[in-house]
């Protein structure tokens, strides 16, 4: 079941930029469905995705590693409590419409999900491990959440920049 919350996350990311789009006074234009899709990224696969894991690893952990197909170790406290960062960040970023704070919180997000990505891929290159928590629905936002974070903050950068300065 671990794998629905990240799917949940992207789906609510799409739903709610899709409306609050549609309910936005003209007009209209990318730059703000791209800072509609940057605040629910920013609220959902990094907030309160990294909050769900920072509980899981925390509080969870054995349950956490049989997931991802390891051992429970100590250090998931540490991956919990760098969870536990980025999503509070998140969770900022969603509702604090500074471009450079955003841009902070998209580096480290790519810092620890794009290494979580290359570990995930190691691991199933190395073992062979495709357990829901290593491969699949995880693997894919590893890669996917950075890489959109990057995106939509270019797409934003004069725009929101501009109106900082």
């Amino acid at each position: 079941m671990v794998f629905w919350v990240p799917i949940l996350s992207y789906a609510a990311v799409v739903l709610l930029a899709a409306v609050s789009f549609a309910r936005a006074p003209a007009p209209r234009g990318p730059r703000l469905l791209a800072r509609l899709l940057l605040r629910y990224v920013n609220l959902f696969p990094v907030g309160l995705v990294g909050l769900w894991a920072a509980l899981g690893h925390i509080v969870f952990p054995a349950r956490s590693a049989a997931a991802i197909g390891w051992a429970p170790s100590p250090f998931q406290t540490e991956v919990g409590t760098a969870n536990l960062g980025i999503g509070m960040a998140g969770l900022v970023a969603a509702f604090y419409p500074n471009w450079g704070f955003r841009a902070a919180v998209a580096i480290m997000v790519a810092g620890f999900l794009g290494g979580a990505a290359v570990n995930h891929v190691a691991e199933i290159a190395r073992t062979g491990n495709l357990a829901a928590g290593n491969a699949g629905p995880i693997l894919y936002p590893d890669v996917l959440t950075p890489l959109l974070l990057v995106i939509l903050l270019a797409l934003t950068w004069r725009s929101d920049r501009s109106a900082v300065a």
